[in-house]
């Protein structure tokens, strides 16, 4: 039997992007039965930036309670009562020998290493655990999208390229992948640790913090904008792979028809520009990314400058600013803590492009489990009884496309063990009347019945397990030709094969 079917049509993604977190939070939900691991993995995280934070202080009681010997000669003043109290470590005595105050040092110092190495064991932990339970989850979720495929209808792969849909299953479950296993846990992490250092930064210098973090509006602004382009940017990025690999796949399959006519030349022009049209998406989504890194690495410039301008201005004037006491541990403190800040912002704003490109991925995976089956069984369909062999086609219609029918008003019987073949030219309807009999498509008007019963009546799967096919497409499986025969009944013998 040849010609007919449905024409193959490339359809452009129309659906409407769904907010970040909308699709983080669906995408949450498959986290569910590892939430142990995902508990530890917070513990690690609060930890870890425990870590982070307690470090810079540390450091600066290193400089006021050890390194600068005025705040043990000034104990009696009120700067060097201030500054004393911020040695939460040690009791500073000023009449301590140097032997002591080395020991002293010495001792905070190893606490200080103690804590970047905590810093680093719980990053290497978080990482481990959240890779360990993401590609349990991409497992489950290539699983679900993979027997939802078997579940649509023929209709819906008509419409859609079998190289775009692979490209939804690799290429965007892969930046799924690479956001669940470090970009959102390090998204989770620099925002605790801004909001844990702002906190230490307020408690121990309200005006001096205030004034450190004056360039955290216009970070939030360009993180803003450049993050929401680069979205943009990603999820076309995503789809022009798509369309990369749609083409591959048609073309790699199709290689014994191209070289039989010669078409070689036309598909490399073909392919060109689907790969040029990938190339331009992707130039456009890392512009956006790699001008957000520079971009906050010079406002956290500023940031430094500004507490190393004002502190030091402070200390030359007589250690105080609007009534705070301002020493040269502090100003450390607030140098490493302003690094510490600035490196989060500018962490979370490279990863939230990655995450963005996740998302915009995600959306394109949840879009195939969204699509539903056009051909179902409705409610309270019986199985198919055994089938005897009378077919009958009552006035059918039948369209792939709306308002383009292929067949109209279609009425014959055919009895069982009559042999009958259909004939007629190209496009005529011939393969549209063998996908209704096992209901691979419904018709638009009118019935066709199986030994007097309408297959929309009954099970699908009852129905075209009782029905054999041979396809006009010839189609092995990767194994051998005695299990290719055997594939529509697998407990076939040996002989009965």
């Amino acid at each position: 039997m040849f010609g007919g079917g449905p024409r193959h049509m490339m359809t452009g993604e129309t659906r409407k992007p769904q907010k970040v977190g909308v699709t983080l939070s669906r995408l949450a939900r498959y986290f569910k039965p590892y939430w142990p691991a995902l508990l530890l993995v917070a513990a690690f995280v609060i930890i870890g930036t425990w870590a982070q934070v307690r470090g810079p202080e540390l450091l600066g009681q290193a400089v006021d309670c050890y390194i600068t010997p005025g705040v043990s000669q000034r104990l009696g003043t009120t700067e060097g009562a201030a500054a004393a109290d911020r040695c939460t470590y040690t009791t500073v005595n000023p009449n301590a020998t140097q032997a002591e105050t080395i020991s002293g040092l010495g001792g905070l110092i190893l606490v200080i290493v103690g804590l970047y190495v905590i810093g680093a064991l719980t990053g290497g932990l978080q990482f481990y655990l959240m890779r360990w339970s993401g590609v349990r989850v991409l497992k489950n979720l290539r699983v679900e999208v993979f027997e939802h495929l078997h579940r649509l209808s023929l209709s819906y792969y008509a419409e859609n390229e079998a190289g775009n849909i692979m490209s939804r299953i690799t290429n965007d479950m892969e930046t799924i992948q690479q956001a669940i296993s470090f970009a959102l846990v390090s998204v989770t992490s620099g925002a605790l640790l801004i909001v844990w250092i702002a906190y230490n930064m307020l408690t121990l210098s309200a005006p001096y913090a205030l004034l450190s973090m004056t360039v955290i509006p216009a970070m939030l602004v360009i993180t803003v904008w450049f993050s929401g382009q680069a979205r943009k940017a990603f999820r076309r990025t995503r789809v022009e792979i798509g369309k990369v690999n749609a083409d591959l796949q048609e073309t790699i399959s199709s290689v014994r028809e191209v070289q039989a006519f010669g078409r070689e030349e036309a598909n490399f022009d073909n392919f060109r520009l689907s790969n040029a049209a990938n190339r331009d998406a992707n130039i456009k989504a890392v512009s956006f990314t790699a001008a957000l890194s520079p971009s906050l690495e010079a406002l956290g410039y500023v940031a430094v400058a500004i507490v190393t301008v004002i502190g030091g201005l402070a200390l030359l004037r007589g250690n105080t600013l609007w009534g705070t006491t301002v020493s040269l541990g502090l100003i450390v403190t607030f140098l490493a803590y302003v690094q510490r800040f600035n490196q989060p912002i500018q962490q979370i704003a490279t990863l939230w492009a990655n995450i963005q490109s996740a998302v915009a991925g995600a959306e394109r995976i949840f879009g195939i489990l969204d699509e539903e089956p056009k051909i179902q069984d409705k409610p309270g369909a019986q199985a198919m009884p055994p089938i005897v062999g009378a077919v009958e086609f009552d006035h059918v219609g039948a369209a792939y496309i709306k308002d383009e029918p292929v067949l109209e008003d279609v009425s014959f019987q055919v009895e069982p063990g009559q042999t009958i073949a259909i004939v007629g030219p190209t496009g005529a309807g011939k393969t549209t009347i063998v996908n209704l009999i096992p209901r691979f498509y419904d018709v638009t008007a009118g019935a066709v019945k199986v030994d007097g019963i309408d297959v929309r009546d009954v099970q699908n799967h009852t129905l075209r397990a009782q029905i054999g096919i041979v396809l006009q497409d010839t189609f092995l499986f990767s194994d051998t030709v005695m299990n290719n025969i055997r594939f529509g009944r697998v407990e076939a013998t040996d002989e009965e094969v």
